[in-house]
């Protein structure tokens, strides 16, 4: 199932790169990890929820672990798209302050990029339903993800994927 389960996140990885951006520029970045990495992967989200007393890293920790392939997207160096809309808060694109370290993530970041990454995310999961391969999106596993320096970017999110005979990720306790 291993090689399928790749085969199947490089068909994601296609989707998410070739998913509509705003203004045509793409700051998506997209990984794909998979053995000792996710098994670090899912200790490091365990630890973290310890550390951190944030509910639930210790249940996405065993669906990581329980996971032959993890896909990482990220948004890296976004720039605002220059609508000038206000969506991030600011009235005019260039008040956008540079990324601030937050706890988890970076920002300010122009909401329409923050789209580009939805979109991006949202195209391949598509990709995995066709394929009948069992995933869900998981922003914790972007936190550590991105702690670790698997990859790079602002925001991260990640998307395990498993083929059993049981959805690992959902009626989770």
């Amino acid at each position: 199932m291993k090689d399928a389960l790749l085969l199947a996140a490089q068909l994601m990885a296609v989707s998410a790169r070739t998913a509509p951006k705003a203004a045509g520029r793409d700051f998506v970045e997209i990984k794909i990890i998979e053995g000792e990495d996710v098994k670090k992967l899912a200790r490091e989200m365990h630890e973290y929820g310890k550390t951190t007393g944030k509910a639930n890293f210790d249940r996405d920790g065993k669906n990581v672990e329980d996971s032959e392939v993890v896909i990482l997207i990220s948004l890296k160096d976004a720039k605002p798209v220059g609508l000038n809309c206000g969506a991030c808060g600011y009235s005019e694109c260039a008040q956008l302050p540079e990324f601030i370290e937050g706890p988890e993530f970076k920002g300010p970041i122009c909401a329409w990029r923050l789209m580009d990454l939805g979109i991006a995310m949202g195209s391949a999961v598509k990709t995995a339903s066709l394929l009948n391969v069992d995933n869900r999106i998981m922003y914790r596993i972007g936190v550590l993800a991105r702690k670790m320096g698997l990859i790079e970017g602002e925001v991260v999110v990640g998307i395990p994927l498993s083929a059993t005979g049981k959805n690992i990720y959902f009626d989770r306790k």
